[in-house]
């Protein structure tokens, strides 16, 4: 499952830095996350630190990007090649 950053983002970057996939970017108007790179942290941490950080709790789980625990430790792998 990736992540998603929703429409009410302030904009206040605390997530971008603390993603360790990189997979946080600004985009148009606010903050983004690129399915491709978001393992939801799986390898890095128990729990996705963007959630963690995020002061007014945009960031959901993504509904059209749905992924297993398996298929996100997959996507670590080939990112990271552990």
């Amino acid at each position: 499952m990736a992540l998603l950053i929703k429409d009410n983002c302030i904009n206040c970057d605390m997530c971008d830095p603390e993603c360790p996939n990189e997979a946080i970017t600004f985009g148009a108007e606010i903050y983004e996350i690129d399915p491709n790179l978001c393992t939801e942290c799986v390898g890095f941490y128990e729990k996705p630190t963007c959630m963690v950080v995020c002061p007014i709790n945009c960031i959901i789980i993504d509904p059209d990007h749905i992924e297993s625990e398996e298929q996100l430790l997959d996507k670590f792998v080939e990112i990271h090649g552990g």
